[in-house]
């Protein structure tokens, strides 16, 4: 077989290693350890704190964890509280929301073991205690997306919802729930 002139043999050669070892590479691939992940970016998980009603924080059911609704906690451990839109900030929802994906987080590490197990994010719903008048819950709950794709690249990359609410468990400014695909 002949190839046009364009391509090279140095191309055609790396063409086929990108072709053929792509997606194993790229599994494999050096800062792709979330840990390591976490500690570049300045983070660690939070403890993680007893359900407070009927429920387990985490369902496995074959390769998929089921994570119950998680409301943000400040370092103190004390529910981070607002109503977005009457008292409170995209900004300050927005950095709540992060701190829930890390709660959700330090769960699922409880549930698996290493997060590197950890094959795709699949799902996110996201709740926004909100005055009734607020629109931009997407630009909350990013706050919890945008980190999960810092840590997974495209595995972090999930479906969502977004939704306002007049209130929240212990009147928590955000509250989110999140379905995994692991080893």
């Amino acid at each position: 077989m002949s190839f046009p002139r364009v391509f090279s043999a140095p191309f055609i050669a790396l063409a086929c290693v990108v072709l053929v070892a792509g997606p194993l590479a790229s599994a494999a691939a050096p800062g792709t350890d979330v840990e390591a992940k976490l500690k570049a970016l300045g983070l660690t998980l939070p403890a993680t704190s007893a359900p407070v009603a009927n429920y387990v924080p985490a369902v496995r059911s074959g390769s998929l964890v089921y994570l119950a609704g998680h409301i943000p906690r400040g370092a103190d451990g004390k529910v981070i509280k607002g109503k977005v839109g009457r008292g409170a900030t995209v900004e300050q929802a927005n950095a709540a929301a992060r701190q829930t994906a890390l709660a959700l987080l330090a769960t699922l590490k409880n549930e698996i073991g290493d997060l590197n197990k950890v094959k795709r994010i699949v799902r996110v719903g996201g709740f926004v205690n909100a005055a009734e008048d607020f629109e931009a819950q997407p630009a909350v709950i990013n706050g919890c997306s945008d980190l999960l794709v810092a840590l997974f690249g495209d595995r972090g990359r999930h479906s969502r919802a977004a939704i306002g609410a007049g209130s929240l468990p212990l009147g928590a400014i955000v509250e989110i729930e999140m379905v995994v695909e692991v080893e």
